[in-house]
């Protein structure tokens, strides 16, 4: 298969899954921004917002069910939804797919989504994925 997030969905490469419906899939990001960084896709493959069939009114209510997941369990503080559409927008995987990013009052703002990746260091942010995935499906 040659789309990773539809090798994902199929359940052909792991992921650490935190929610899904019969239209998508949620699951944590494995190169985080933030704690709890996680990709909401369409279980059929769509290239992006712009391509194919629309696809984002389906996968709203996995979107909407997982952003109140992440508050909720994390603690969060707030959360940044993104998207992007083709290359020229940052898009490296050519599956249509919904970034949730939970954010907490230690980093707060635009300035502190990207870049640095968010408040704490890349390495713990990687080593927390187990208790993240652990904390957010009930799972210990």
């Amino acid at each position: 298969m040659s789309c990773v997030f539809c090798a994902v969905v199929a359940g052909d490469l792991p992921a650490r899954r935190v929610h899904e419906d019969e239209h998508a899939v949620a699951f944590l990001d494995l190169a985080p921004l933030h704690r709890g960084h996680t990709l909401v896709v369409p279980r059929r493959h769509v290239d992006s917002l712009l391509d194919g069939a629309p696809a984002l009114a389906e996968i709203g209510p996995c979107v909407d069910a997982t952003a109140r997941l992440l508050v909720d369990r994390l603690g969060a503080d707030g959360l940044n939804l993104l998207s992007s559409a083709g290359p020229v927008a940052g898009q490296e995987v050519p599956h249509l797919h919904v970034h949730l990013l939970p954010r907490y009052a230690a980093a707060p703002g635009l300035a502190h989504l990207l870049g640095d990746r968010g408040a704490a260091p890349a390495e713990d942010l990687d080593a927390d994925l187990d208790a993240v995935h652990a904390r957010l499906t009930g799972s210990r």
